[in-house]
């Protein structure tokens, strides 16, 4: 793609998601909203290839039905309460309404089952951005409207931790395990966003440097599905063997980063006397633990199959910058003992 294009996109991009932050009337976050996805189509559609414009389409038909979703429910609440401010949002019928279009933009179950399609037709770079950058907008807009209806969010939450576990178990491609693991950790932000709503945005940021750190790795191998992960031991050595690490910090094993949130999100549900929902999601978080400990074992203790279907990729040095992935990996793995900080950060 031609440089000044490209720096176009990623300009909308970054200029879609901050009009939404600063937005505090409904008809501009939606519009930062529909600059944001127009933004990412052509970065989607770049590879002219079938996958990666059927991906596009059903991504633009998602988004539309969305913001068209949003659009309508700010009308409505601006016809029953006089208001098109973000904070105003009092009348529970529009509260709802507006609460699912979000649900339906970040890929929340049960509106969920558009995200692994669209991502496994995507190149790695432009998965990456459509897991991290494009949460941030519809994120900031859940955490302003302070949704009152509990019983839709706990719901939404419980239900995403429990099919982004489920979902996972059985694939083979990298990119809709991926995928999967978003709508768990989606899930997980959603069930405290009432409660601790800076809690929700620590755990927001924890997930997007550990998506980030295992897209980089992903991509340094140029690995779309499981098998290809076994050669990644002749290419880079020291990156295999810290990988698992990384897989074990987005399931959210102590000592490392990825137990953080989960820590504090489980005593926070236990503080609001929702012991059950807070032991449900933690035996949630035992299927999504199972498929990255799957992507380890492929990853450090099985050979490549080299018969005639399956011969070893041609192994070139890698062109990408191995910095970003240095500071991620370090992030993703060494961050818990800063928790009593985050806390005190949170308590603020």
């Amino acid at each position: 793609m031609n440089p000044l294009i490209l720096a176009t996109l990623l300009l909308g991009l970054g200029l879609g998601t901050t009009i939404t932050f600063a937005s505090s009337h409904w008809l501009l976050a939606w519009m930062g909203l529909e600059m944001n996805t127009l933004a990412i189509i052509p970065l989607m559609a770049q590879h002219h290839h079938p996958r990666a414009v059927e991906a596009t389409t059903k991504y633009f038909l998602t988004q539309a039905t969305a913001a068209a979703m949003l659009l309508f429910a700010s009308t409505t609440n601006a016809w029953l309460t006089g208001q098109w401010d973000i904070q105003h949002m009092t009348h529970p019928l529009p509260l709802t309404m507006i609460t699912i279009a979000l649900a339906l933009k970040i890929g929340l179950a049960p509106l969920h089952s558009w995200l692994p399609e669209v991502l496994q037709g995507l190149d790695l770079t432009t998965g990456l951005i459509l897991s991290t950058w494009q949460k941030l907008a519809p994120f900031a807009l859940l955490l302003q409207i302070h949704p009152a209806n509990s019983t839709i969010l706990l719901s939404l939450g419980i239900i995403s931790t429990l099919v982004g576990g489920w979902g996972g178990l059985n694939q083979t491609q990298l990119r809709k395990i991926l995928a999967y693991s978003s709508i768990a950790h989606l899930g997980w932000m959603i069930l405290v966003l009432q409660y601790a709503p800076s809690l929700t945005f620590l755990t927001l940021i924890t997930y997007f440097i550990m998506t980030f750190s295992t897209f980089l790795v992903f991509k340094l191998n140029k690995s779309t599905n499981i098998n290809s992960l076994a050669t990644s031991w002749a290419k880079a050595p020291a990156l295999t063997s810290l990988t698992p690490l990384l897989l074990l910090s987005l399931g959210g094993l102590p000592p490392l980063t990825g137990f953080m949130p989960k820590w504090l999100i489980l005593q926070e549900l236990t503080k609001q006397d929702l012991a059950p929902i807070a032991t449900l999601a933690a035996l949630t978080a035992l299927l999504s633990l199972y498929f990255y400990l799957r992507l380890s074992y492929a990853m450090t203790l099985t050979m490549s199959p080299n018969n005639l279907i399956g011969t070893t990729p041609w192994r070139l040095q890698s062109s990408q910058l191995t910095l970003p992935l240095a500071i991620s990996t370090t992030a993703t793995l060494l961050l818990l003992p800063l928790t009593p900080a985050m806390i005190a950060l949170l308590t603020i």
